[in-house]
């Protein structure tokens, strides 16, 4: 094992980035109205294990059902890219299905708004450069905050106000923007020079 400081770091932005749980808040407290009441601890653990399961068996999984990392990082940067222009414009181009209290705290919430396919993605991504346990560590450190964040969401939304919301979402879009980019374009180079 071989633990280092700026892996774990980075990986913990990258992957704080991506799931973006600060500019979810609104998305959380509108679910919280519509259901009544989120299972927190439910929600952080199940996208933990997720997160974790898919670190390990992300490409096994995706080879057989016949695709490559390449073409999954692909694919998820343009999921990134749209949820960066989501969160940068204001708009929604996800659709959620009226969901019921028991399975709120799993779907939508776990996944794929935790642990969607931005964040699957950006693991099989991590996972080409950095080691296992850094970025393990990086998941565990982005679950305890996502149960914090879903633990005091009316309060933090109180706290930081609707405008501060906004502006953190934007800040995170751009960066998740970049990030979609990047991936994007290494990833697309990859997959010509396979071809």
């Amino acid at each position: 094992m071989q633990f280092d400081v700026k892996e774990i770091f980075t990986a913990f932005m990258v992957l704080f980035a991506v799931i973006d749980i600060i500019g979810n808040i609104p998305i959380i407290i509108d679910l919280r109205k519509k259901v009544g009441h989120i299972q927190s601890e439910k929600a952080s653990i199940i996208a933990g294990i997720i997160m974790i399961m898919f670190l390990f068996l992300g490409k096994t999984i995706l080879s057989l059902i016949g695709v490559g990392v390449n073409s999954f990082a692909v694919a998820g940067a343009f999921i990134l890219f749209f949820i960066a222009l989501e969160m940068i414009l204001g708009i929604t181009l996800y659709k959620e299905d009226e969901n019921t209290a028991m399975t709120a705290s799993v779907f939508p919430l776990a996944f794929p708004l935790i642990a969607g396919p931005g964040s699957l993605t950006t693991l099989l991504s991590l996972r080409a450069e950095y080691r296992i346990e850094n970025i393990i560590i990086a998941v565990v450190l982005n679950v305890i905050i996502i149960f914090i964040v879903l633990k005091t969401s009316s309060k933090i939304e109180r706290l930081i106000g609707q405008n501060g919301i906004n502006i953190i979402r934007k800040v995170f879009g751009v960066v998740l923007l970049a990030i979609a980019v990047k991936l994007f374009a290494h990833n697309i180079k990859a997959l010509f020079e396979v071809v």
